[in-house]
């Protein structure tokens, strides 16, 4: 494990990653690998699949603040949603409108196994429900139709062969 980013393709990003049962030194190592991807990345969350790592670990970042949940889980939705675009540390360089569920309310376990309870609005919603999607295996162009999906994907390659000439 290290702090490479995955990227689209990789078959830990499409697998659901399984509960931690036990806070020790193990996953405040990983913990701090996903810190150091997304700050390097300048990303405002990351999963620790996208380094590699098939555990249900998030960590997010918006105004200055730092989120590490470990076995997060999405209690509460609104019923109001809404469409904006959206990109991803594991599928750079592209985005696409997504629709998302404005509030969310999220139960997770800090390293210092407290259960915490966080109620999010907007971006920090949005990038709740993107990370809980990485736990399960689930990408962003996942809510793309096909042809979004074919178009957004075209996209990104070509963005990728363009950095390897």
């Amino acid at each position: 494990m290290g702090t490479e980013i995955r990227t689209y393709g990789d078959s830990v990003l499409r697998r659901k990653a399984a509960r931690v049962t036990k806070i020790d030194s193990e996953t405040k190592r990983i913990a701090e690998k996903m810190v150091e991807a997304m700050l390097r990345a300048n990303g405002v969350g990351i999963a620790a699949p996208q380094i590699g790592v098939s555990k249900r670990i998030i960590v997010l970042d918006l105004n200055d603040e730092f989120h590490v949940l470990v076995n997060p889980e999405i209690v509460e939705t609104s019923e109001e949603s809404v469409t904006i675009a959206e990109g991803c540390l594991s599928i750079p360089g592209v985005d696409a409108a997504v629709d998302r569920k404005l509030r969310v309310h999220l139960r997770g376990v800090t390293l210092d196994e407290k259960t915490v309870d966080i109620e999010g609005e907007g971006l920090l919603a949005r990038a709740i429900q993107h990370e809980i999607d990485h736990l399960n295996g689930v990408l962003f162009i996942d809510y793309l139709s096909p042809a979004e999906r074919r178009s957004l994907l075209n996209e990104y390659n070509h963005k990728q062969q363009e950095k390897t000439e």
